[in-house]
């Protein structure tokens, strides 16, 4: 039995460049894959400030825990502008005896008042007496008080 060596320099000129070729792009391929850069982050500045004179007639919107109320400690919403009027809603039948309507109400969404519909609820215990959401005049705003069962 006959053995053949594998060389280079055996194969023909047009082969002997092709092979070369691949052998340098493989070994470039895997040492470049190697290094590795910090992450990169974009950092922008601030947008600049308002002048005053505009601030006033844009609403603002501050959330901050609610103090002094019966109802449990939640953050609540103050904005400039006041609140639509209630929705005349259609109170549909009730699902059962256990089911007590919980109206509708404007809440702050997206910066602009969102009604959210009122729906029939099931309390959470019984005897539970559902206290409505509701906003107050505070200041030259109005604060959002989320509703509860108390």
């Amino acid at each position: 039995m006959k053995t053949l060596t594998f060389t280079p320099s055996a194969l023909p000129c047009n082969w002997r460049g092709n092979v070369m070729a691949l052998t340098f792009a493989g070994a470039l391929g895997l040492f470049a894959g190697c290094a590795s850069g910090p992450e990169s982050h974009v950092v922008s500045a601030p947008p600049p400030a308002t002048p005053a004179a505009q601030q006033a007639s844009a609403p603002v919107v501050v959330t901050q825990p609610a103090n002094g109320t019966a109802a449990p400690a939640t953050n609540t919403i103050v904005v400039t502008q006041s609140p639509p009027a209630a929705h005349q809603e259609v109170v549909t039948a009730r699902p059962s005896s256990d089911h007590v309507w919980v109206g509708g109400y404007w809440t702050w969404r997206t910066d602009r008042y969102e009604w959210t519909p009122g729906r029939w609820v099931i309390p959470p215990r019984s005897g539970a007496v559902w206290i409505p959401p509701r906003w107050a005049p505070e200041g030259n705003g109005y604060r959002f008080y989320e509703g509860y069962w108390d």
